[in-house]
C-alpha cells in the first residue's frame, strides 16, 4: 500500500513540475511575441513617418492667440479673482488687444489689492487715457 501512495504522490509531483514547464514556455512564447510586435511597430511606424509629406504649419492669427489668453486669464479668475497673476495677465493681454476698457477692471482690482505698486497706478492711468 505504501508503494501505492509513493506511485501517486511522484506522479502528482511530475504532473505539477510538467504544469509547471508549460507555463514557463507559454510565458516566454508570449513574451517573445509581444516584443517582437512591439519592435516591427517601431519600426514600421518610423518608417512610415519618414514617407509622408510635411504638413503645412497651421498659421493662427495674433488676435485668436490673445482671445484663447484672455480666456485662459478669464478661466481663472473665476476660480481666484484676486490672482495677482492672472489680473496681470488679463490687463496686459487686453492693453495688447487695445482693449483699454477692458483692462480697467483688472488693473482697478491690481491697485486696490497692491496700492503699493507705482506701475499698477500707471497702467491704470493710461487705460482710462490720463497722462
Amino acid at each position: 500500500m505504501e508503494s501505492t501512495q509513493k506511485k501517486s504522490g511522484d506522479s502528482r509531483v511530475h504532473r505539477s513540475d510538467r504544469i509547471k514547464q508549460i507555463f514557463a514556455i507559454v510565458s516566454m512564447v508570449s513574451f517573445g511575441g509581444s516584443a517582437i510586435f512591439g519592435i516591427v511597430s517601431l519600426f514600421g511606424s518610423g518608417l512610415s513617418s519618414q514617407h509622408q509629406q510635411k504638413q503645412a504649419p497651421v498659421v493662427v492669427s495674433q488676435e485668436s492667440l490673445l482671445a484663447a489668453k484672455e480666456r485662459g486669464y478669464v478661466t481663472v479668475l473665476q476660480r481666484e479673482p484676486q490672482n495677482q497673476t492672472a489680473l496681470e495677465g488679463l490687463a496686459n493681454v487686453r492693453l495688447e488687444m487695445d482693449d483699454k476698457v477692458g483692462a480697467i477692471e483688472p488693473l482697478e482690482k491690481l491697485v486696490k489689492l497692491h496700492g503699493d505698486r507705482a506701475d499698477y497706478k500707471v497702467l491704470l492711468g493710461q487705460a482710462k487715457g490720463k497722462k
